[in-house]
């Protein structure tokens, strides 16, 4: 990338002390192929452009890592280890492993999910191009589709999805929009 957006998010970022005590703790965690995601990082840059106070309509801090067991008491056992390990955080912590998601989402959503074979396989299935972010613990950023939506605070459907979940997507866009007034939702004939 190394466009001026990313310069700023990395600086947002650095300058957050919530976001940077989780990937401080990300780095003495051994989950395999760790990434912190989505809404802490880009809601984050929001707040920063908004003026709005630190942490303001963070629900939650999402990890993806990737572990080729699948089983459920694999994930549950890593859930657990998250927990106590970071335990200090302000929000709650979601850890989930991805190679997991496509055996439990179709029951969820009622669509289908494709197997990944990376975390940031995952990211790229977020639903709009904004959530589509995830930093490691080596400071390592993954935006597939840039961060230009992110800055300007655009919401759109990722293009990635064969139609996306329509009332899930509506469902986070107005929450958004209702958290950080200056987002706006593009319709989706003009994405």
């Amino acid at each position: 990338m190394g466009s001026v957006h990313e310069t700023e998010f990395r600086r947002i970022i650095a300058n957050d002390p919530d976001v940077t005590a989780m990937l401080a703790a990300m780095r003495t965690f051994d989950a395999p192929d760790l990434w912190l995601v989505s809404g802490v990082l880009f809601q984050t840059v929001w707040n920063v452009i908004e003026g709005r106070p630190r942490g303001h309509g963070i629900l939650d801090y999402d990890l993806f890592y990737f572990d080729p067991d699948t089983s459920e008491e694999a994930e549950d056992r890593w859930i657990k280890r998250a927990a106590q390990h970071f335990a200090f955080a302000r929000r709650e912590v979601q850890l989930r492993n991805q190679a997991r998601v496509h055996l439990w989402y179709p029951a969820k959503f009622g669509i289908p999910y494709p197997q990944l074979h990376t975390c940031c396989d995952g990211i790229k299935q977020f639903l709009m191009p904004a959530c589509m972010v995830g930093v490691n613990a080596s400071l390592e950023l993954f935006a597939p589709l840039g961060l230009d939506d992110i800055f300007d605070r655009v919401i759109r459907p990722n293009p990635l999805w064969q139609g996306p979940p329509r009332v899930r997507y509506l469902e986070k866009a107005a929450r958004y929009m209702r958290d950080w007034p200056s987002v706006r939702l593009i319709p989706e004939d003009c994405a």
